[in-house]
């Protein structure tokens, strides 16, 4: 009798617990039924393998259930992906959405803190961010100060690239360091010197990074206890190698700001004046302006400064290097437009609007970060009428925005054409939001904009680009999955032009 007691409360209790584990809240958006434990993580990795891209299997999904939003189950996370232009804007700016997801993986990102801006949020991030914003404005982030340190980059850049004398190269090799170097000064105060050898393995290690994870995380964050058994194949290995290499490359930094710290370089660059911030604050128990913060401060700045804007570039070179027509047409608009020793700024966009339209249509086709940075939901809401229950994790596919047939028409075809008008001025901007919106619009915006104008022009002015004659592999327009997109390596030709 005590037997079938015991046997009754533990099927019970069974039952139960499967229950909970795949029911779906109420009016929760469609999506796939779940599995106890894993939920859908196998079928998204799957799927994610099968269509080349986590952005493309949520599109399979959202185009099975018909729904502009769809519901998942990651691990243990509610997942809600917003993938149509009203929902991704309703995420992108409803103050319900500003929160961001608190687990393991991000949790790793940052040494096993929840520190730095990218990824806290509520009083603390707004509070540092604006901190943050505040300091770079002072030091000319934004201004001319910046533009100027944009455009010394471009020269030594110039300069590596006649070095090379015509020899094949990756321009994803040598574009990097000069995005770095911009903002590196603007948070340090002095640039990282080109044969600096620890850099060349921490970019290496950046892109492994990245081609590991995919935007909520991957394995790791759905399924941490993974690592114990795997700690290879779920990135777990590869993130503390990453965070020890940085740790190592950012302390020198924060070691000699301290011992050379005076009252009158408060306003030099961001340490000099976080360091002002924390001794204005040393007998206050509560503040949150430590080393450890700066050092999560300064992490943030690295990865959105190292990857995607050069990214971009990568791609825009790329495309010119296997369309003579378009490289023609930006080489002509340039010529007209600008002195052959005139060197680029930013504001030289608005007389040359077809190089602009091209840069605005690389980012439009190809999208190098097709879902936007996760937010986490700080109450239980609504997205496109569904419910959101508090703490779910919300994904926004911008590639699904970029890619929307009944606006964009041809959306498969790259077409500049696409913004300008009749007159040649810009127009139809308003779906591209590479950088997002609301209050966690992407700080590096104007940075980014800039950096990659004023290159793109600088190189054309000076070189043609093609692709070798023998020995190289074809490009390919086809993007590499991860975190960011980003281009299979690929080599061109830099041919000085001859007026």
């Amino acid at each position: 009798m005590i037997i079938l007691v015991i046997t009754s409360v533990l099927t019970t209790a069974l039952v139960s617990w499967l229950w909970r584990e795949i029911r779906r809240p109420p009016n929760f958006p469609p999506g796939p039924q779940w599995l106890p434990i894993v939920g859908n993580t196998p079928l998204i990795r799957k799927l994610t393998r099968d269509c080349g891209g986590q952005h493309l299997a949520f599109k399979a999904i959202s185009k099975q259930y018909k729904s502009p939003v769809i519901g998942l189950k990651l691990g243990q996370e509610y997942v809600v992906v917003a993938l149509q232009y009203p929902a991704v804007v309703e995420a992108l700016t409803k103050e319900d959405f500003d929160g961001r997801p608190d687990n393991f993986f991000i949790r790793l990102r940052t040494m096993g803190t929840r520190l730095g801006m990218t990824f806290t949020d509520g009083p603390f991030w707004t509070e540092h961010r604006n901190f943050v914003v505040r300091h770079l404005r002072q030091a000319g982030y934004g201004r001319q100060p910046m533009q100027l340190h944009i455009q010394n980059e471009l020269k030594e850049l110039i300069g590596i690239i006649r070095d090379l004398e015509g020899e094949p190269v990756w321009p994803g090799s040598i574009l990097p360091i000069g995005v770095i170097n911009v903002l590196w000064t603007f948070t340090t105060g002095s640039r990282i010197p080109r044969n600096d050898q620890r850099l060349p393995r921490l970019l290496k290690l950046m892109r492994d990074r990245s081609k590991a994870f995919d935007m909520s995380g991957g394995v790791l964050s759905q399924l941490p206890w993974l690592r114990h058994i795997a700690p290879e194949w779920t990135g777990y290995n590869l993130i503390k190698r990453f965070n020890q290499e940085i740790l190592e490359f950012f302390r020198p930094a924060i070691e000699t700001h301290h011992q050379e710290y005076t009252e009158e370089k408060c306003s030099d660059d961001l340490i000099y004046a976080f360091i002002k911030e924390m001794k204005g604050r040393q007998d206050d128990p509560s503040s949150t302006f430590t080393d450890l913060q700066l050092t999560m401060i300064i992490l943030d700045i690295f990865i959105a400064g190292s990857q995607t804007t050069s990214t971009t570039i990568d791609i825009a070179l790329m495309v010119l290097a296997m369309n003579n027509e378009i490289q023609k047409k930006i080489h002509t608009e340039i010529d007209e437009n600008l002195h052959q020793d005139e060197i680029p700024m930013n504001y030289d966009r608005t007389s040359l609007p077809y190089t602009e339209a091209f840069l605005l249509e690389v980012m439009r086709l190809h999208q190098i970060a097709p879902i936007g940075g996760p937010r986490r939901a700080l109450s239980e809401c609504t997205l496109a009428g569904y419910r959101v229950p508090k703490n779910a994790t919300i994904l926004m596919g911008l590639d699904t925005v970029q890619m929307d047939p009944e606006h964009w028409g041809d959306p498969e075809n790259f077409r500049p054409e696409r913004f300008l008008s009749s007159d040649g001025k810009i127009i139809n901007t308003d779906r591209l939001i590479p950088f997002g919106l609301g209050r966690r619009r992407c700080l590096g915006d104007s940075l980014a904009r800039s950096c990659m104008f004023t290159f793109l022009v600088g190189i054309l002015q000076s070189f043609r680009l093609r692709l070798p004659v023998n020995g190289s592999e074809v490009p390919s327009l086809k993007l590499l999955p991860g975190i960011t997109l980003s281009p299979k390596p690929y080599k061109i030709v830099f041919e000085p032009r001859i007026k």
